[in-house]
């Protein structure tokens, strides 16, 4: 059976699950304990980032090139259009989704989470997974700015980060209002990227994380909550409840010790 080396709450592993499941593949998920699991990856790929992807002796690292491994082995569902423009619009799109939904809602939630209290407190309750509680603890805003300078989570990254999901969000929303996909008349790997990836802007609900039920539906103030997106979110949770199976764990469970981790 694929083995899926993962984090439960990055965002690039959701985007492997979602594909596996597009994709009706059978696998299991390995949830990755930070530090000493980190040098059984090393072992494993090579390198210590989540997503792995391991089938029989083959071991692939990064949710793109698992996306690409899985549509050669698995032909059935394809990711990928056979028309050449739309496939090389595909292939933009989802570098783009990684580069900026990506990365810009990992910064903004991580902002909105150490700026706004009673949002920390309502997404982030007592069983919380102690990895993401760490990711998230409560940093002062004018120490999060000096930080911020080194790792990109300061006060002025956040703010970029945001009027970007803005941009992308609204653009993301004038395509979907008319036309059911983003490339094309099917889904493609352009739409499980995207879809996935926005799991930190807002997450999605029903019984898709392995997360306490109260993150469920819980999101980034001014993005979850924009009617201006609503039509976006509706298509993402329309994906979701066409593809992406219920949660079902068979992984091992994640501890409050360590402390760091890297997710591509």
């Amino acid at each position: 059976m694929l083995e899926l080396h993962q984090f439960e709450l990055s965002q690039y592993s959701e985007k492997v699950r979602l594909i596996l499941d597009f994709k009706g593949l059978d696998y299991r998920e390995v949830e990755v304990v930070p530090g000493v699991g980190q040098l059984e990856l090393l072992r494993l790929s090579g390198q210590t980032k989540v997503p792995v992807l391991k089938d029989g002796d083959t071991v692939i690292a990064d949710s793109t090139e698992i996306a690409l491994y899985l549509d050669r082995k698995f032909p059935e569902n394809p990711l990928l259009p056979h028309d050449p423009v739309q496939r090389g619009q595909c292939l933009l799109m989802e570098e783009w989704a990684d580069e900026s939904i990506g990365l810009k809602g990992r910064v903004a939630l991580v902002g909105a989470l150490n700026q706004n209290p009673s949002f920390r407190t309502s997404i982030l309750p007592k069983e919380t997974p102690g990895l993401f509680k760490n990711l998230v603890s409560a940093v002062p805003p004018a120490m999060l700015d000096l930080l911020g300078t080194g790792i990109g989570f300061g006060g002025d990254a956040v703010k970029e980060a945001m009027r970007g999901l803005h941009q992308d969000l609204e653009a993301l929303t004038l395509i979907l209002q008319h036309q059911p996909y983003l490339i094309g008349d099917r889904p493609t790997l352009a739409d499980l990227a995207v879809a996935a990836l926005s799991m930190v802007i807002k997450i999605p609900g029903d019984g898709y994380l392995n997360i306490s039920k109260e993150l469920k539906g819980k999101g980034i103030p001014g993005l979850a909550d924009n009617s201006a997106y609503a039509p976006f979110f509706d298509w993402r949770d329309r994906l979701y409840t066409e593809y992406r199976k219920s949660s079902v764990k068979t992984n091992t469970e994640p501890s409050d010790a360590p402390t760091t981790i890297n997710i591509d």
